[in-house]
C-alpha cells in the first residue's frame, strides 16, 4: 500500500512545493492518456482526487502556483496524427462539485460575484454531462467547414472527414442560422451500439473494447472514414464558440436554436430557479442514469443569461458561470466466483475477482481487480486495516463493486452477513501461474516493509515478460543488435515457425543456423526483409558475440540493474564466471558472499536481493547458461593507474570527512585503481575514517582492517 498523502493543512512550504511538482507531473501523463490516447490509467474518481489536492495547495499556497500547474491548462495537445486546428475560442474544461454543499457554495458564489442577494431571481440549466468526446464543428455560410477535437483547449485535431459521416451531425444549417457559428458538444457512442460492437469483435475472434468512451474517441481518430462510419456514433450539441449573430440572449434559448438547426440537444436538459430544485433535478438524472443509453458522469449547471455570464467571465481555465456536479463512482453487488492471477510485463502478479455478471451503470461488469495479496487480505503489511473492517475477500463472497470510469472495475468490500459457509480463503500463490518460476515480494529497504507487489523472478522464460525481456536485451545500452528493433521483434517474438522465431535471447543467436536449413522458412522471402537486410542482421548479431562485461549483465533484465548497476558489478567482480558464482553463493543471504555484495559502494540491499533473486531460479540459469554457448562475456578491463598505491585495493570512507566530500573521495580513489565499498569486510583494505565514525569502524578494528586519517589516506595517494 502506498504510503499516506500529508494533510493539506499540514503541508510545510517545501513539502508543498514538491507536491505540487508531483502532482504537475501525475495529472499531465494522465491527461495525455485520457485526451491524447483515450487509454486512462485510473478512474475519474481517481483523476478528481489528484486535482481537488492540487487546487486545495495552491490555495494554501498562492505563491507557489506553477506555470505547468494544472490549474493552468485543459486537456493534453494533440498527439500529430491529424493536422491541427486552432480554436477561434478556447474550449475550456468546468470546475468540479461533489456533494450537495458544493452544489450551494457554487450558486451562492454567482451571486455574491453580481452583488445580488440570493433571492431565486437567476435562473440556471441544468443538463447531463456526457461521458465522451468534445468537439467544435464550424460553419461558414451555414455548411461544415471543419470539426476539430478539445485538444489542449487552444488548439485540437482535425477530424472534420469523420464527422461527416455522423448522421446526427448537419452539414449544411437553415436560412436564420449566423455566416459563422462554431457549434460545440459532445461525440459518443451508445450502449447498445457499444455493446453490439462488442459481440461482433468476439463473434470474429478479435480483441473487444473496454468502454463506450475510448471507443468512440478512438473510432474518431480513424484515418480511414469508413471505420468512424461503421461504429454509428452520436452527438450532443449544448454549447458554441464563434459565431457572428447571437440567436438567442440565454443559454436555454440557445440550445432550443441548435434543436431547430437539426442538431441533437439532451432531452433531460432543464431551466430552474433554486439550489432545491437543481438538487433535485440532480438526483432524477441520477435514478435514470443506469436506463440512459449513453454514460454520463454528472450534471452542469450554467448560468442561464448569456450578460451575466459575460459579466461573470473566467477564471484561467474555467468559467465562473458554470460547474459539473459529478456522480459518486457507480456500486452494486455481486458474488466472486473465482479469483485469478494476471502477470505484467515487469512480472507483477495481480489478482483478479472473476464475478457473477453484473450491470453497473449500463455496463456489464465480469471482472475487477484485487490489487495484491494485502488486500485480498483486508490487512496491510504494516498491520493497518485496508477496508473499514478488515475483511478478507473470499471466493464465493457477495462483495461491493464499484466502477468510476476505470478500465477494470475494482472491490470495495464485502457484505459479511452474506457470506457463506462454504467461502473459500484465497491462498496469493508463491509460484508464477505463467511460468512456475517462484514469486516474491521485495522489502523496502528504507522502510523495511515488504513491498505490495508480489513479482515473478521467471525473466526471460516467462511469456508474459519475455517479450520485453527481449526489447530490453537488444537495446542501445545492452547488446545493441542493429535491426532488432520493437518491430522487428514483435514479429520474431509472435511468429510460430520455428524457423523464424525468437522467444528467448539464445535464439537470438541461432537464428543464422536454423535460417540455413534448405526446408525452412527464409527471412529473406517475408515482406519487410531482403536479401540484404537479412545479411545485416546477421552480421549484427554475429558482431555482438563478444560483448562487455557491464553490457552482458546489464541485458539480462535484473530488476534495479541498471546500466550504472551493472557497471559497479562488472568492476567489482571482473569476470562473468566469478560474478555467477558469487551471486550463487551469495543466495541464503548471509554469509562472506552477501556481504561483499551488499558492500559495493551503490549496491543496496534491495538491490543485492533482486539479483540473488535472478540467480536462484533454475529456469533463468539454464537461458544463461544457452546464451553462453553463443556469446562471451568479456572480462571487464582494469582501471589504468600507473604505478598507484591503491590499484585494486578495497577502501571503505566512513564518518564526516573534512578534508573532501564522500563523491570526491570516491571519485579519486577509483581514478587510481581503487574499489570503494560501503561496508566492512574481510576483503577490505583500508578505512579512511572521519570524525564520527561509528560500527564501520569497530568492525575494521574487529577484523584487523587497516584505518587510517584523512591526511594518511592523502599521504598515501600522494595528495
Amino acid at each position: 500500500m502506498a504510503d499516506a498523502l500529508i494533510a493539506v493543512e499540514d503541508l510545510s512550504e517545501e513539502q508543498a512545493r514538491a507536491e505540487l511538482t508531483r502532482l504537475a507531473a501525475a495529472i499531465a501523463h494522465h491527461d495525455a492518456l485520457y485526451h491524447g490516447k483515450d487509454q486512462p490509467e485510473i478512474s475519474d474518481a481517481d483523476y478528481d482526487a489528484l486535482k481537488r489536492r492540487n487546487d486545495a495547495i495552491e490555495a494554501r499556497f498562492p505563491t507557489l502556483v506553477r506555470t505547468d500547474s494544472p490549474s493552468q491548462r485543459v486537456g493534453a495537445a494533440p498527439v500529430g496524427i491529424f493536422s491541427q486546428v486552432t480554436h477561434a475560442r478556447p474550449m475550456l474544461s468546468l470546475d468540479n462539485v461533489f456533494s450537495d454543499e458544493d452544489v450551494t457554495d457554487f450558486v451562492a458564489s454567482v451571486y455574491r460575484f453580481l452583488g445580488v442577494m440570493p433571492d431565486n431571481s437567476i435562473a440556471f440549466t441544468a443538463e447531463p454531462k456526457i461521458d465522451g468526446l468534445s468537439m467544435s464543428i464550424r460553419y461558414e455560410n451555414r455548411k461544415l467547414k471543419t470539426a476539430a477535437t478539445r485538444g489542449d483547449g487552444a488548439t485540437g485535431e482535425n477530424v472534420t472527414a469523420n464527422i461527416l459521416t455522423i448522421k446526427e451531425i448537419p452539414t449544411e444549417l437553415p436560412a436564420d442560422a449566423p455566416d459563422v457559428v462554431e457549434v460545440r458538444g459532445e461525440v459518443y457512442m451508445a450502449k447498445s451500439d457499444f455493446l453490439a460492437l462488442n459481440a461482433q469483435m468476439e463473434a470474429e475472434g478479435k480483441q473487444t473494447y473496454v468502454n463506450p468512451r475510448n471507443t468512440a474517441a478512438g473510432s474518431l481518430r480513424q484515418l480511414d472514414p469508413k471505420v468512424t462510419a461503421s461504429r454509428k456514433l452520436k452527438f450532443f450539441a449544448y454549447a458554441w464558440g464563434e459565431i457572428s449573430t447571437m440567436p438567442a440572449e440565454t443559454q436555454s434559448g440557445m440550445v432550443e436554436a441548435f434543436k431547430r438547426w437539426g442538431f441533437p440537444v439532451n432531452p433531460l436538459t432543464r431551466r430552474l430557479s433554486s439550489v432545491e430544485e437543481i438538487i433535485a433535478h440532480y438526483r432524477e438524472i441520477g435514478l435514470q442514469r443506469a436506463d440512459l443509453d449513453y454514460d454520463i458522469d454528472g450534471v452542469v449547471y450554467k448560468v442561464d443569461r448569456l450578460d451575466l455570464q459575460a459579466r461573470l467571465g473566467f477564471r484561467s481555465r474555467s468559467p465562473r458561470w458554470a460547474t459539473a456536479h459529478k456522480f459518486p463512482a457507480e456500486q452494486a453487488f455481486t458474488k466472486v466466483e473465482a479469483i485469478d492471477i494476471q502477470v505484467g510485463r515487469t512480472g507483477a502478479l495481480t489478482p483478479v475477482a472473476r464475478l457473477e455478471p453484473i450491470t453497473v451503470g449500463g455496463v456489464v461488469v465480469t471482472n475487477a481487480t484485487l490489487h495484491n495479496a494485502d488486500y485480498i487480505e483486508g490487512i496491510g503489511n504494516g498491520g493497518e486495516r485496508i477496508r473499514e473492517e478488515g475483511h478478507d475477500i473470499r471466493i464465493g463472497d457477495t462483495v461491493i463493486v464499484q466502477r468510476a470510469g476505470d478500465v477494470i472495475p475494482q472491490v470495495l468490500d464485502i457484505v459479511p452477513e452474506k457470506r457463506p459457509e462454504t467461502a473459500v480463503k484465497y491462498e496469493f500463490p508463491k509460484t508464477c501461474p505463467v511460468c512456475g518460476s517462484h514469486a516474491v515480494r521485495e522489502k523496502n529497504e528504507k522502510t523495511g516493509k515488504l513491498d505490495s507487489v508480489t513479482r515473478c523472478t521467471g525473466g526471460f522464460v516467462c511469456s508474459a515478460q519475455a517479450k520485453e525481456h527481449i526489447k530490453h536485451f537488444v537495446s542501445r545500452n545492452a547488446f545493441d543488435i542493429e535491426g532488432l528493433g520493437t518491430k522487428q521483434v514483435d514479429f520474431f517474438f509472435d511468429s510460430e515457425d520455428p524457423a523464424l522465431q525468437i522467444r528467448t535471447a539464445p535464439e537470438i543467436f541461432t537464428l543464422k543456423k536454423r535460417q540455413e536449413g534448405s526446408t525452412l522458412t527464409k527471412l529473406e522471402n517475408i515482406e519487410g526483409f531482403g536479401r540484404v537486410s537479412v545479411r545485416k542482421l546477421f552480421d549484427a548479431i554475429d558482431a555482438r558475440r563478444d560483448i562487455a562485461l557491464n553490457r552482458f549483465i546489464f541485458a539480462l533484465g535484473i530488476r534495479h540493474v541498471g546500466e550504472t548497476t551493472a557497471k559497479l558489478l562488472a568492476r567489482s567482480y571482473g569476470s562473468y564466471k566469478a560474478f555467477a558464482e558469487a551471486m550463487q553463493q551469495a543466495a541464503p543471504k548471509f554469509g562472506e558472499a552477501w556481504n561483499e555484495l551488499n558492500s559495493i559502494e551503490g549496491i543496496g540491499e534491495v538491490v543485492a536481493a533482486s539479483i540473488v533473486e535472478f540467480f536462484k531460479e533454475p529456469r533463468n540459469l539454464d537461458v544463461v547458461s544457452r546464451l553462453l554457448e553463443e556469446v562471451t562475456p568479456l572480462d571487464a578491463e582494469a582501471v589504468v593507474a600507473g604505478d598507484s598505491p591503491v590499484a585494486g585495493k578495497t577502501v571503505v570512507f566512513t564518518g564526516s570527512l573534512e578534508r573532501f566530500t564522500r563523491d570526491e573521495a570516491k571519485a579519486r580513489a577509483e581514478g587510481l585503481g581503487a574499489k570503494v565499498a560501503g561496508s566492512v569486510s574481510k576483503k577490505t583494505d583500508y578505512v579512511v575514517a572521519g570524525p564520527g565514525a561509528g560500527s564501520k569502524l569497530d568492525k575494521a578494528r574487529e577484523l584487523g582492517v587497516a584505518v587510517m586519517t584523512e591526511d594518511e589516506w592523502l599521504d598515501l595517494i600522494g595528495g
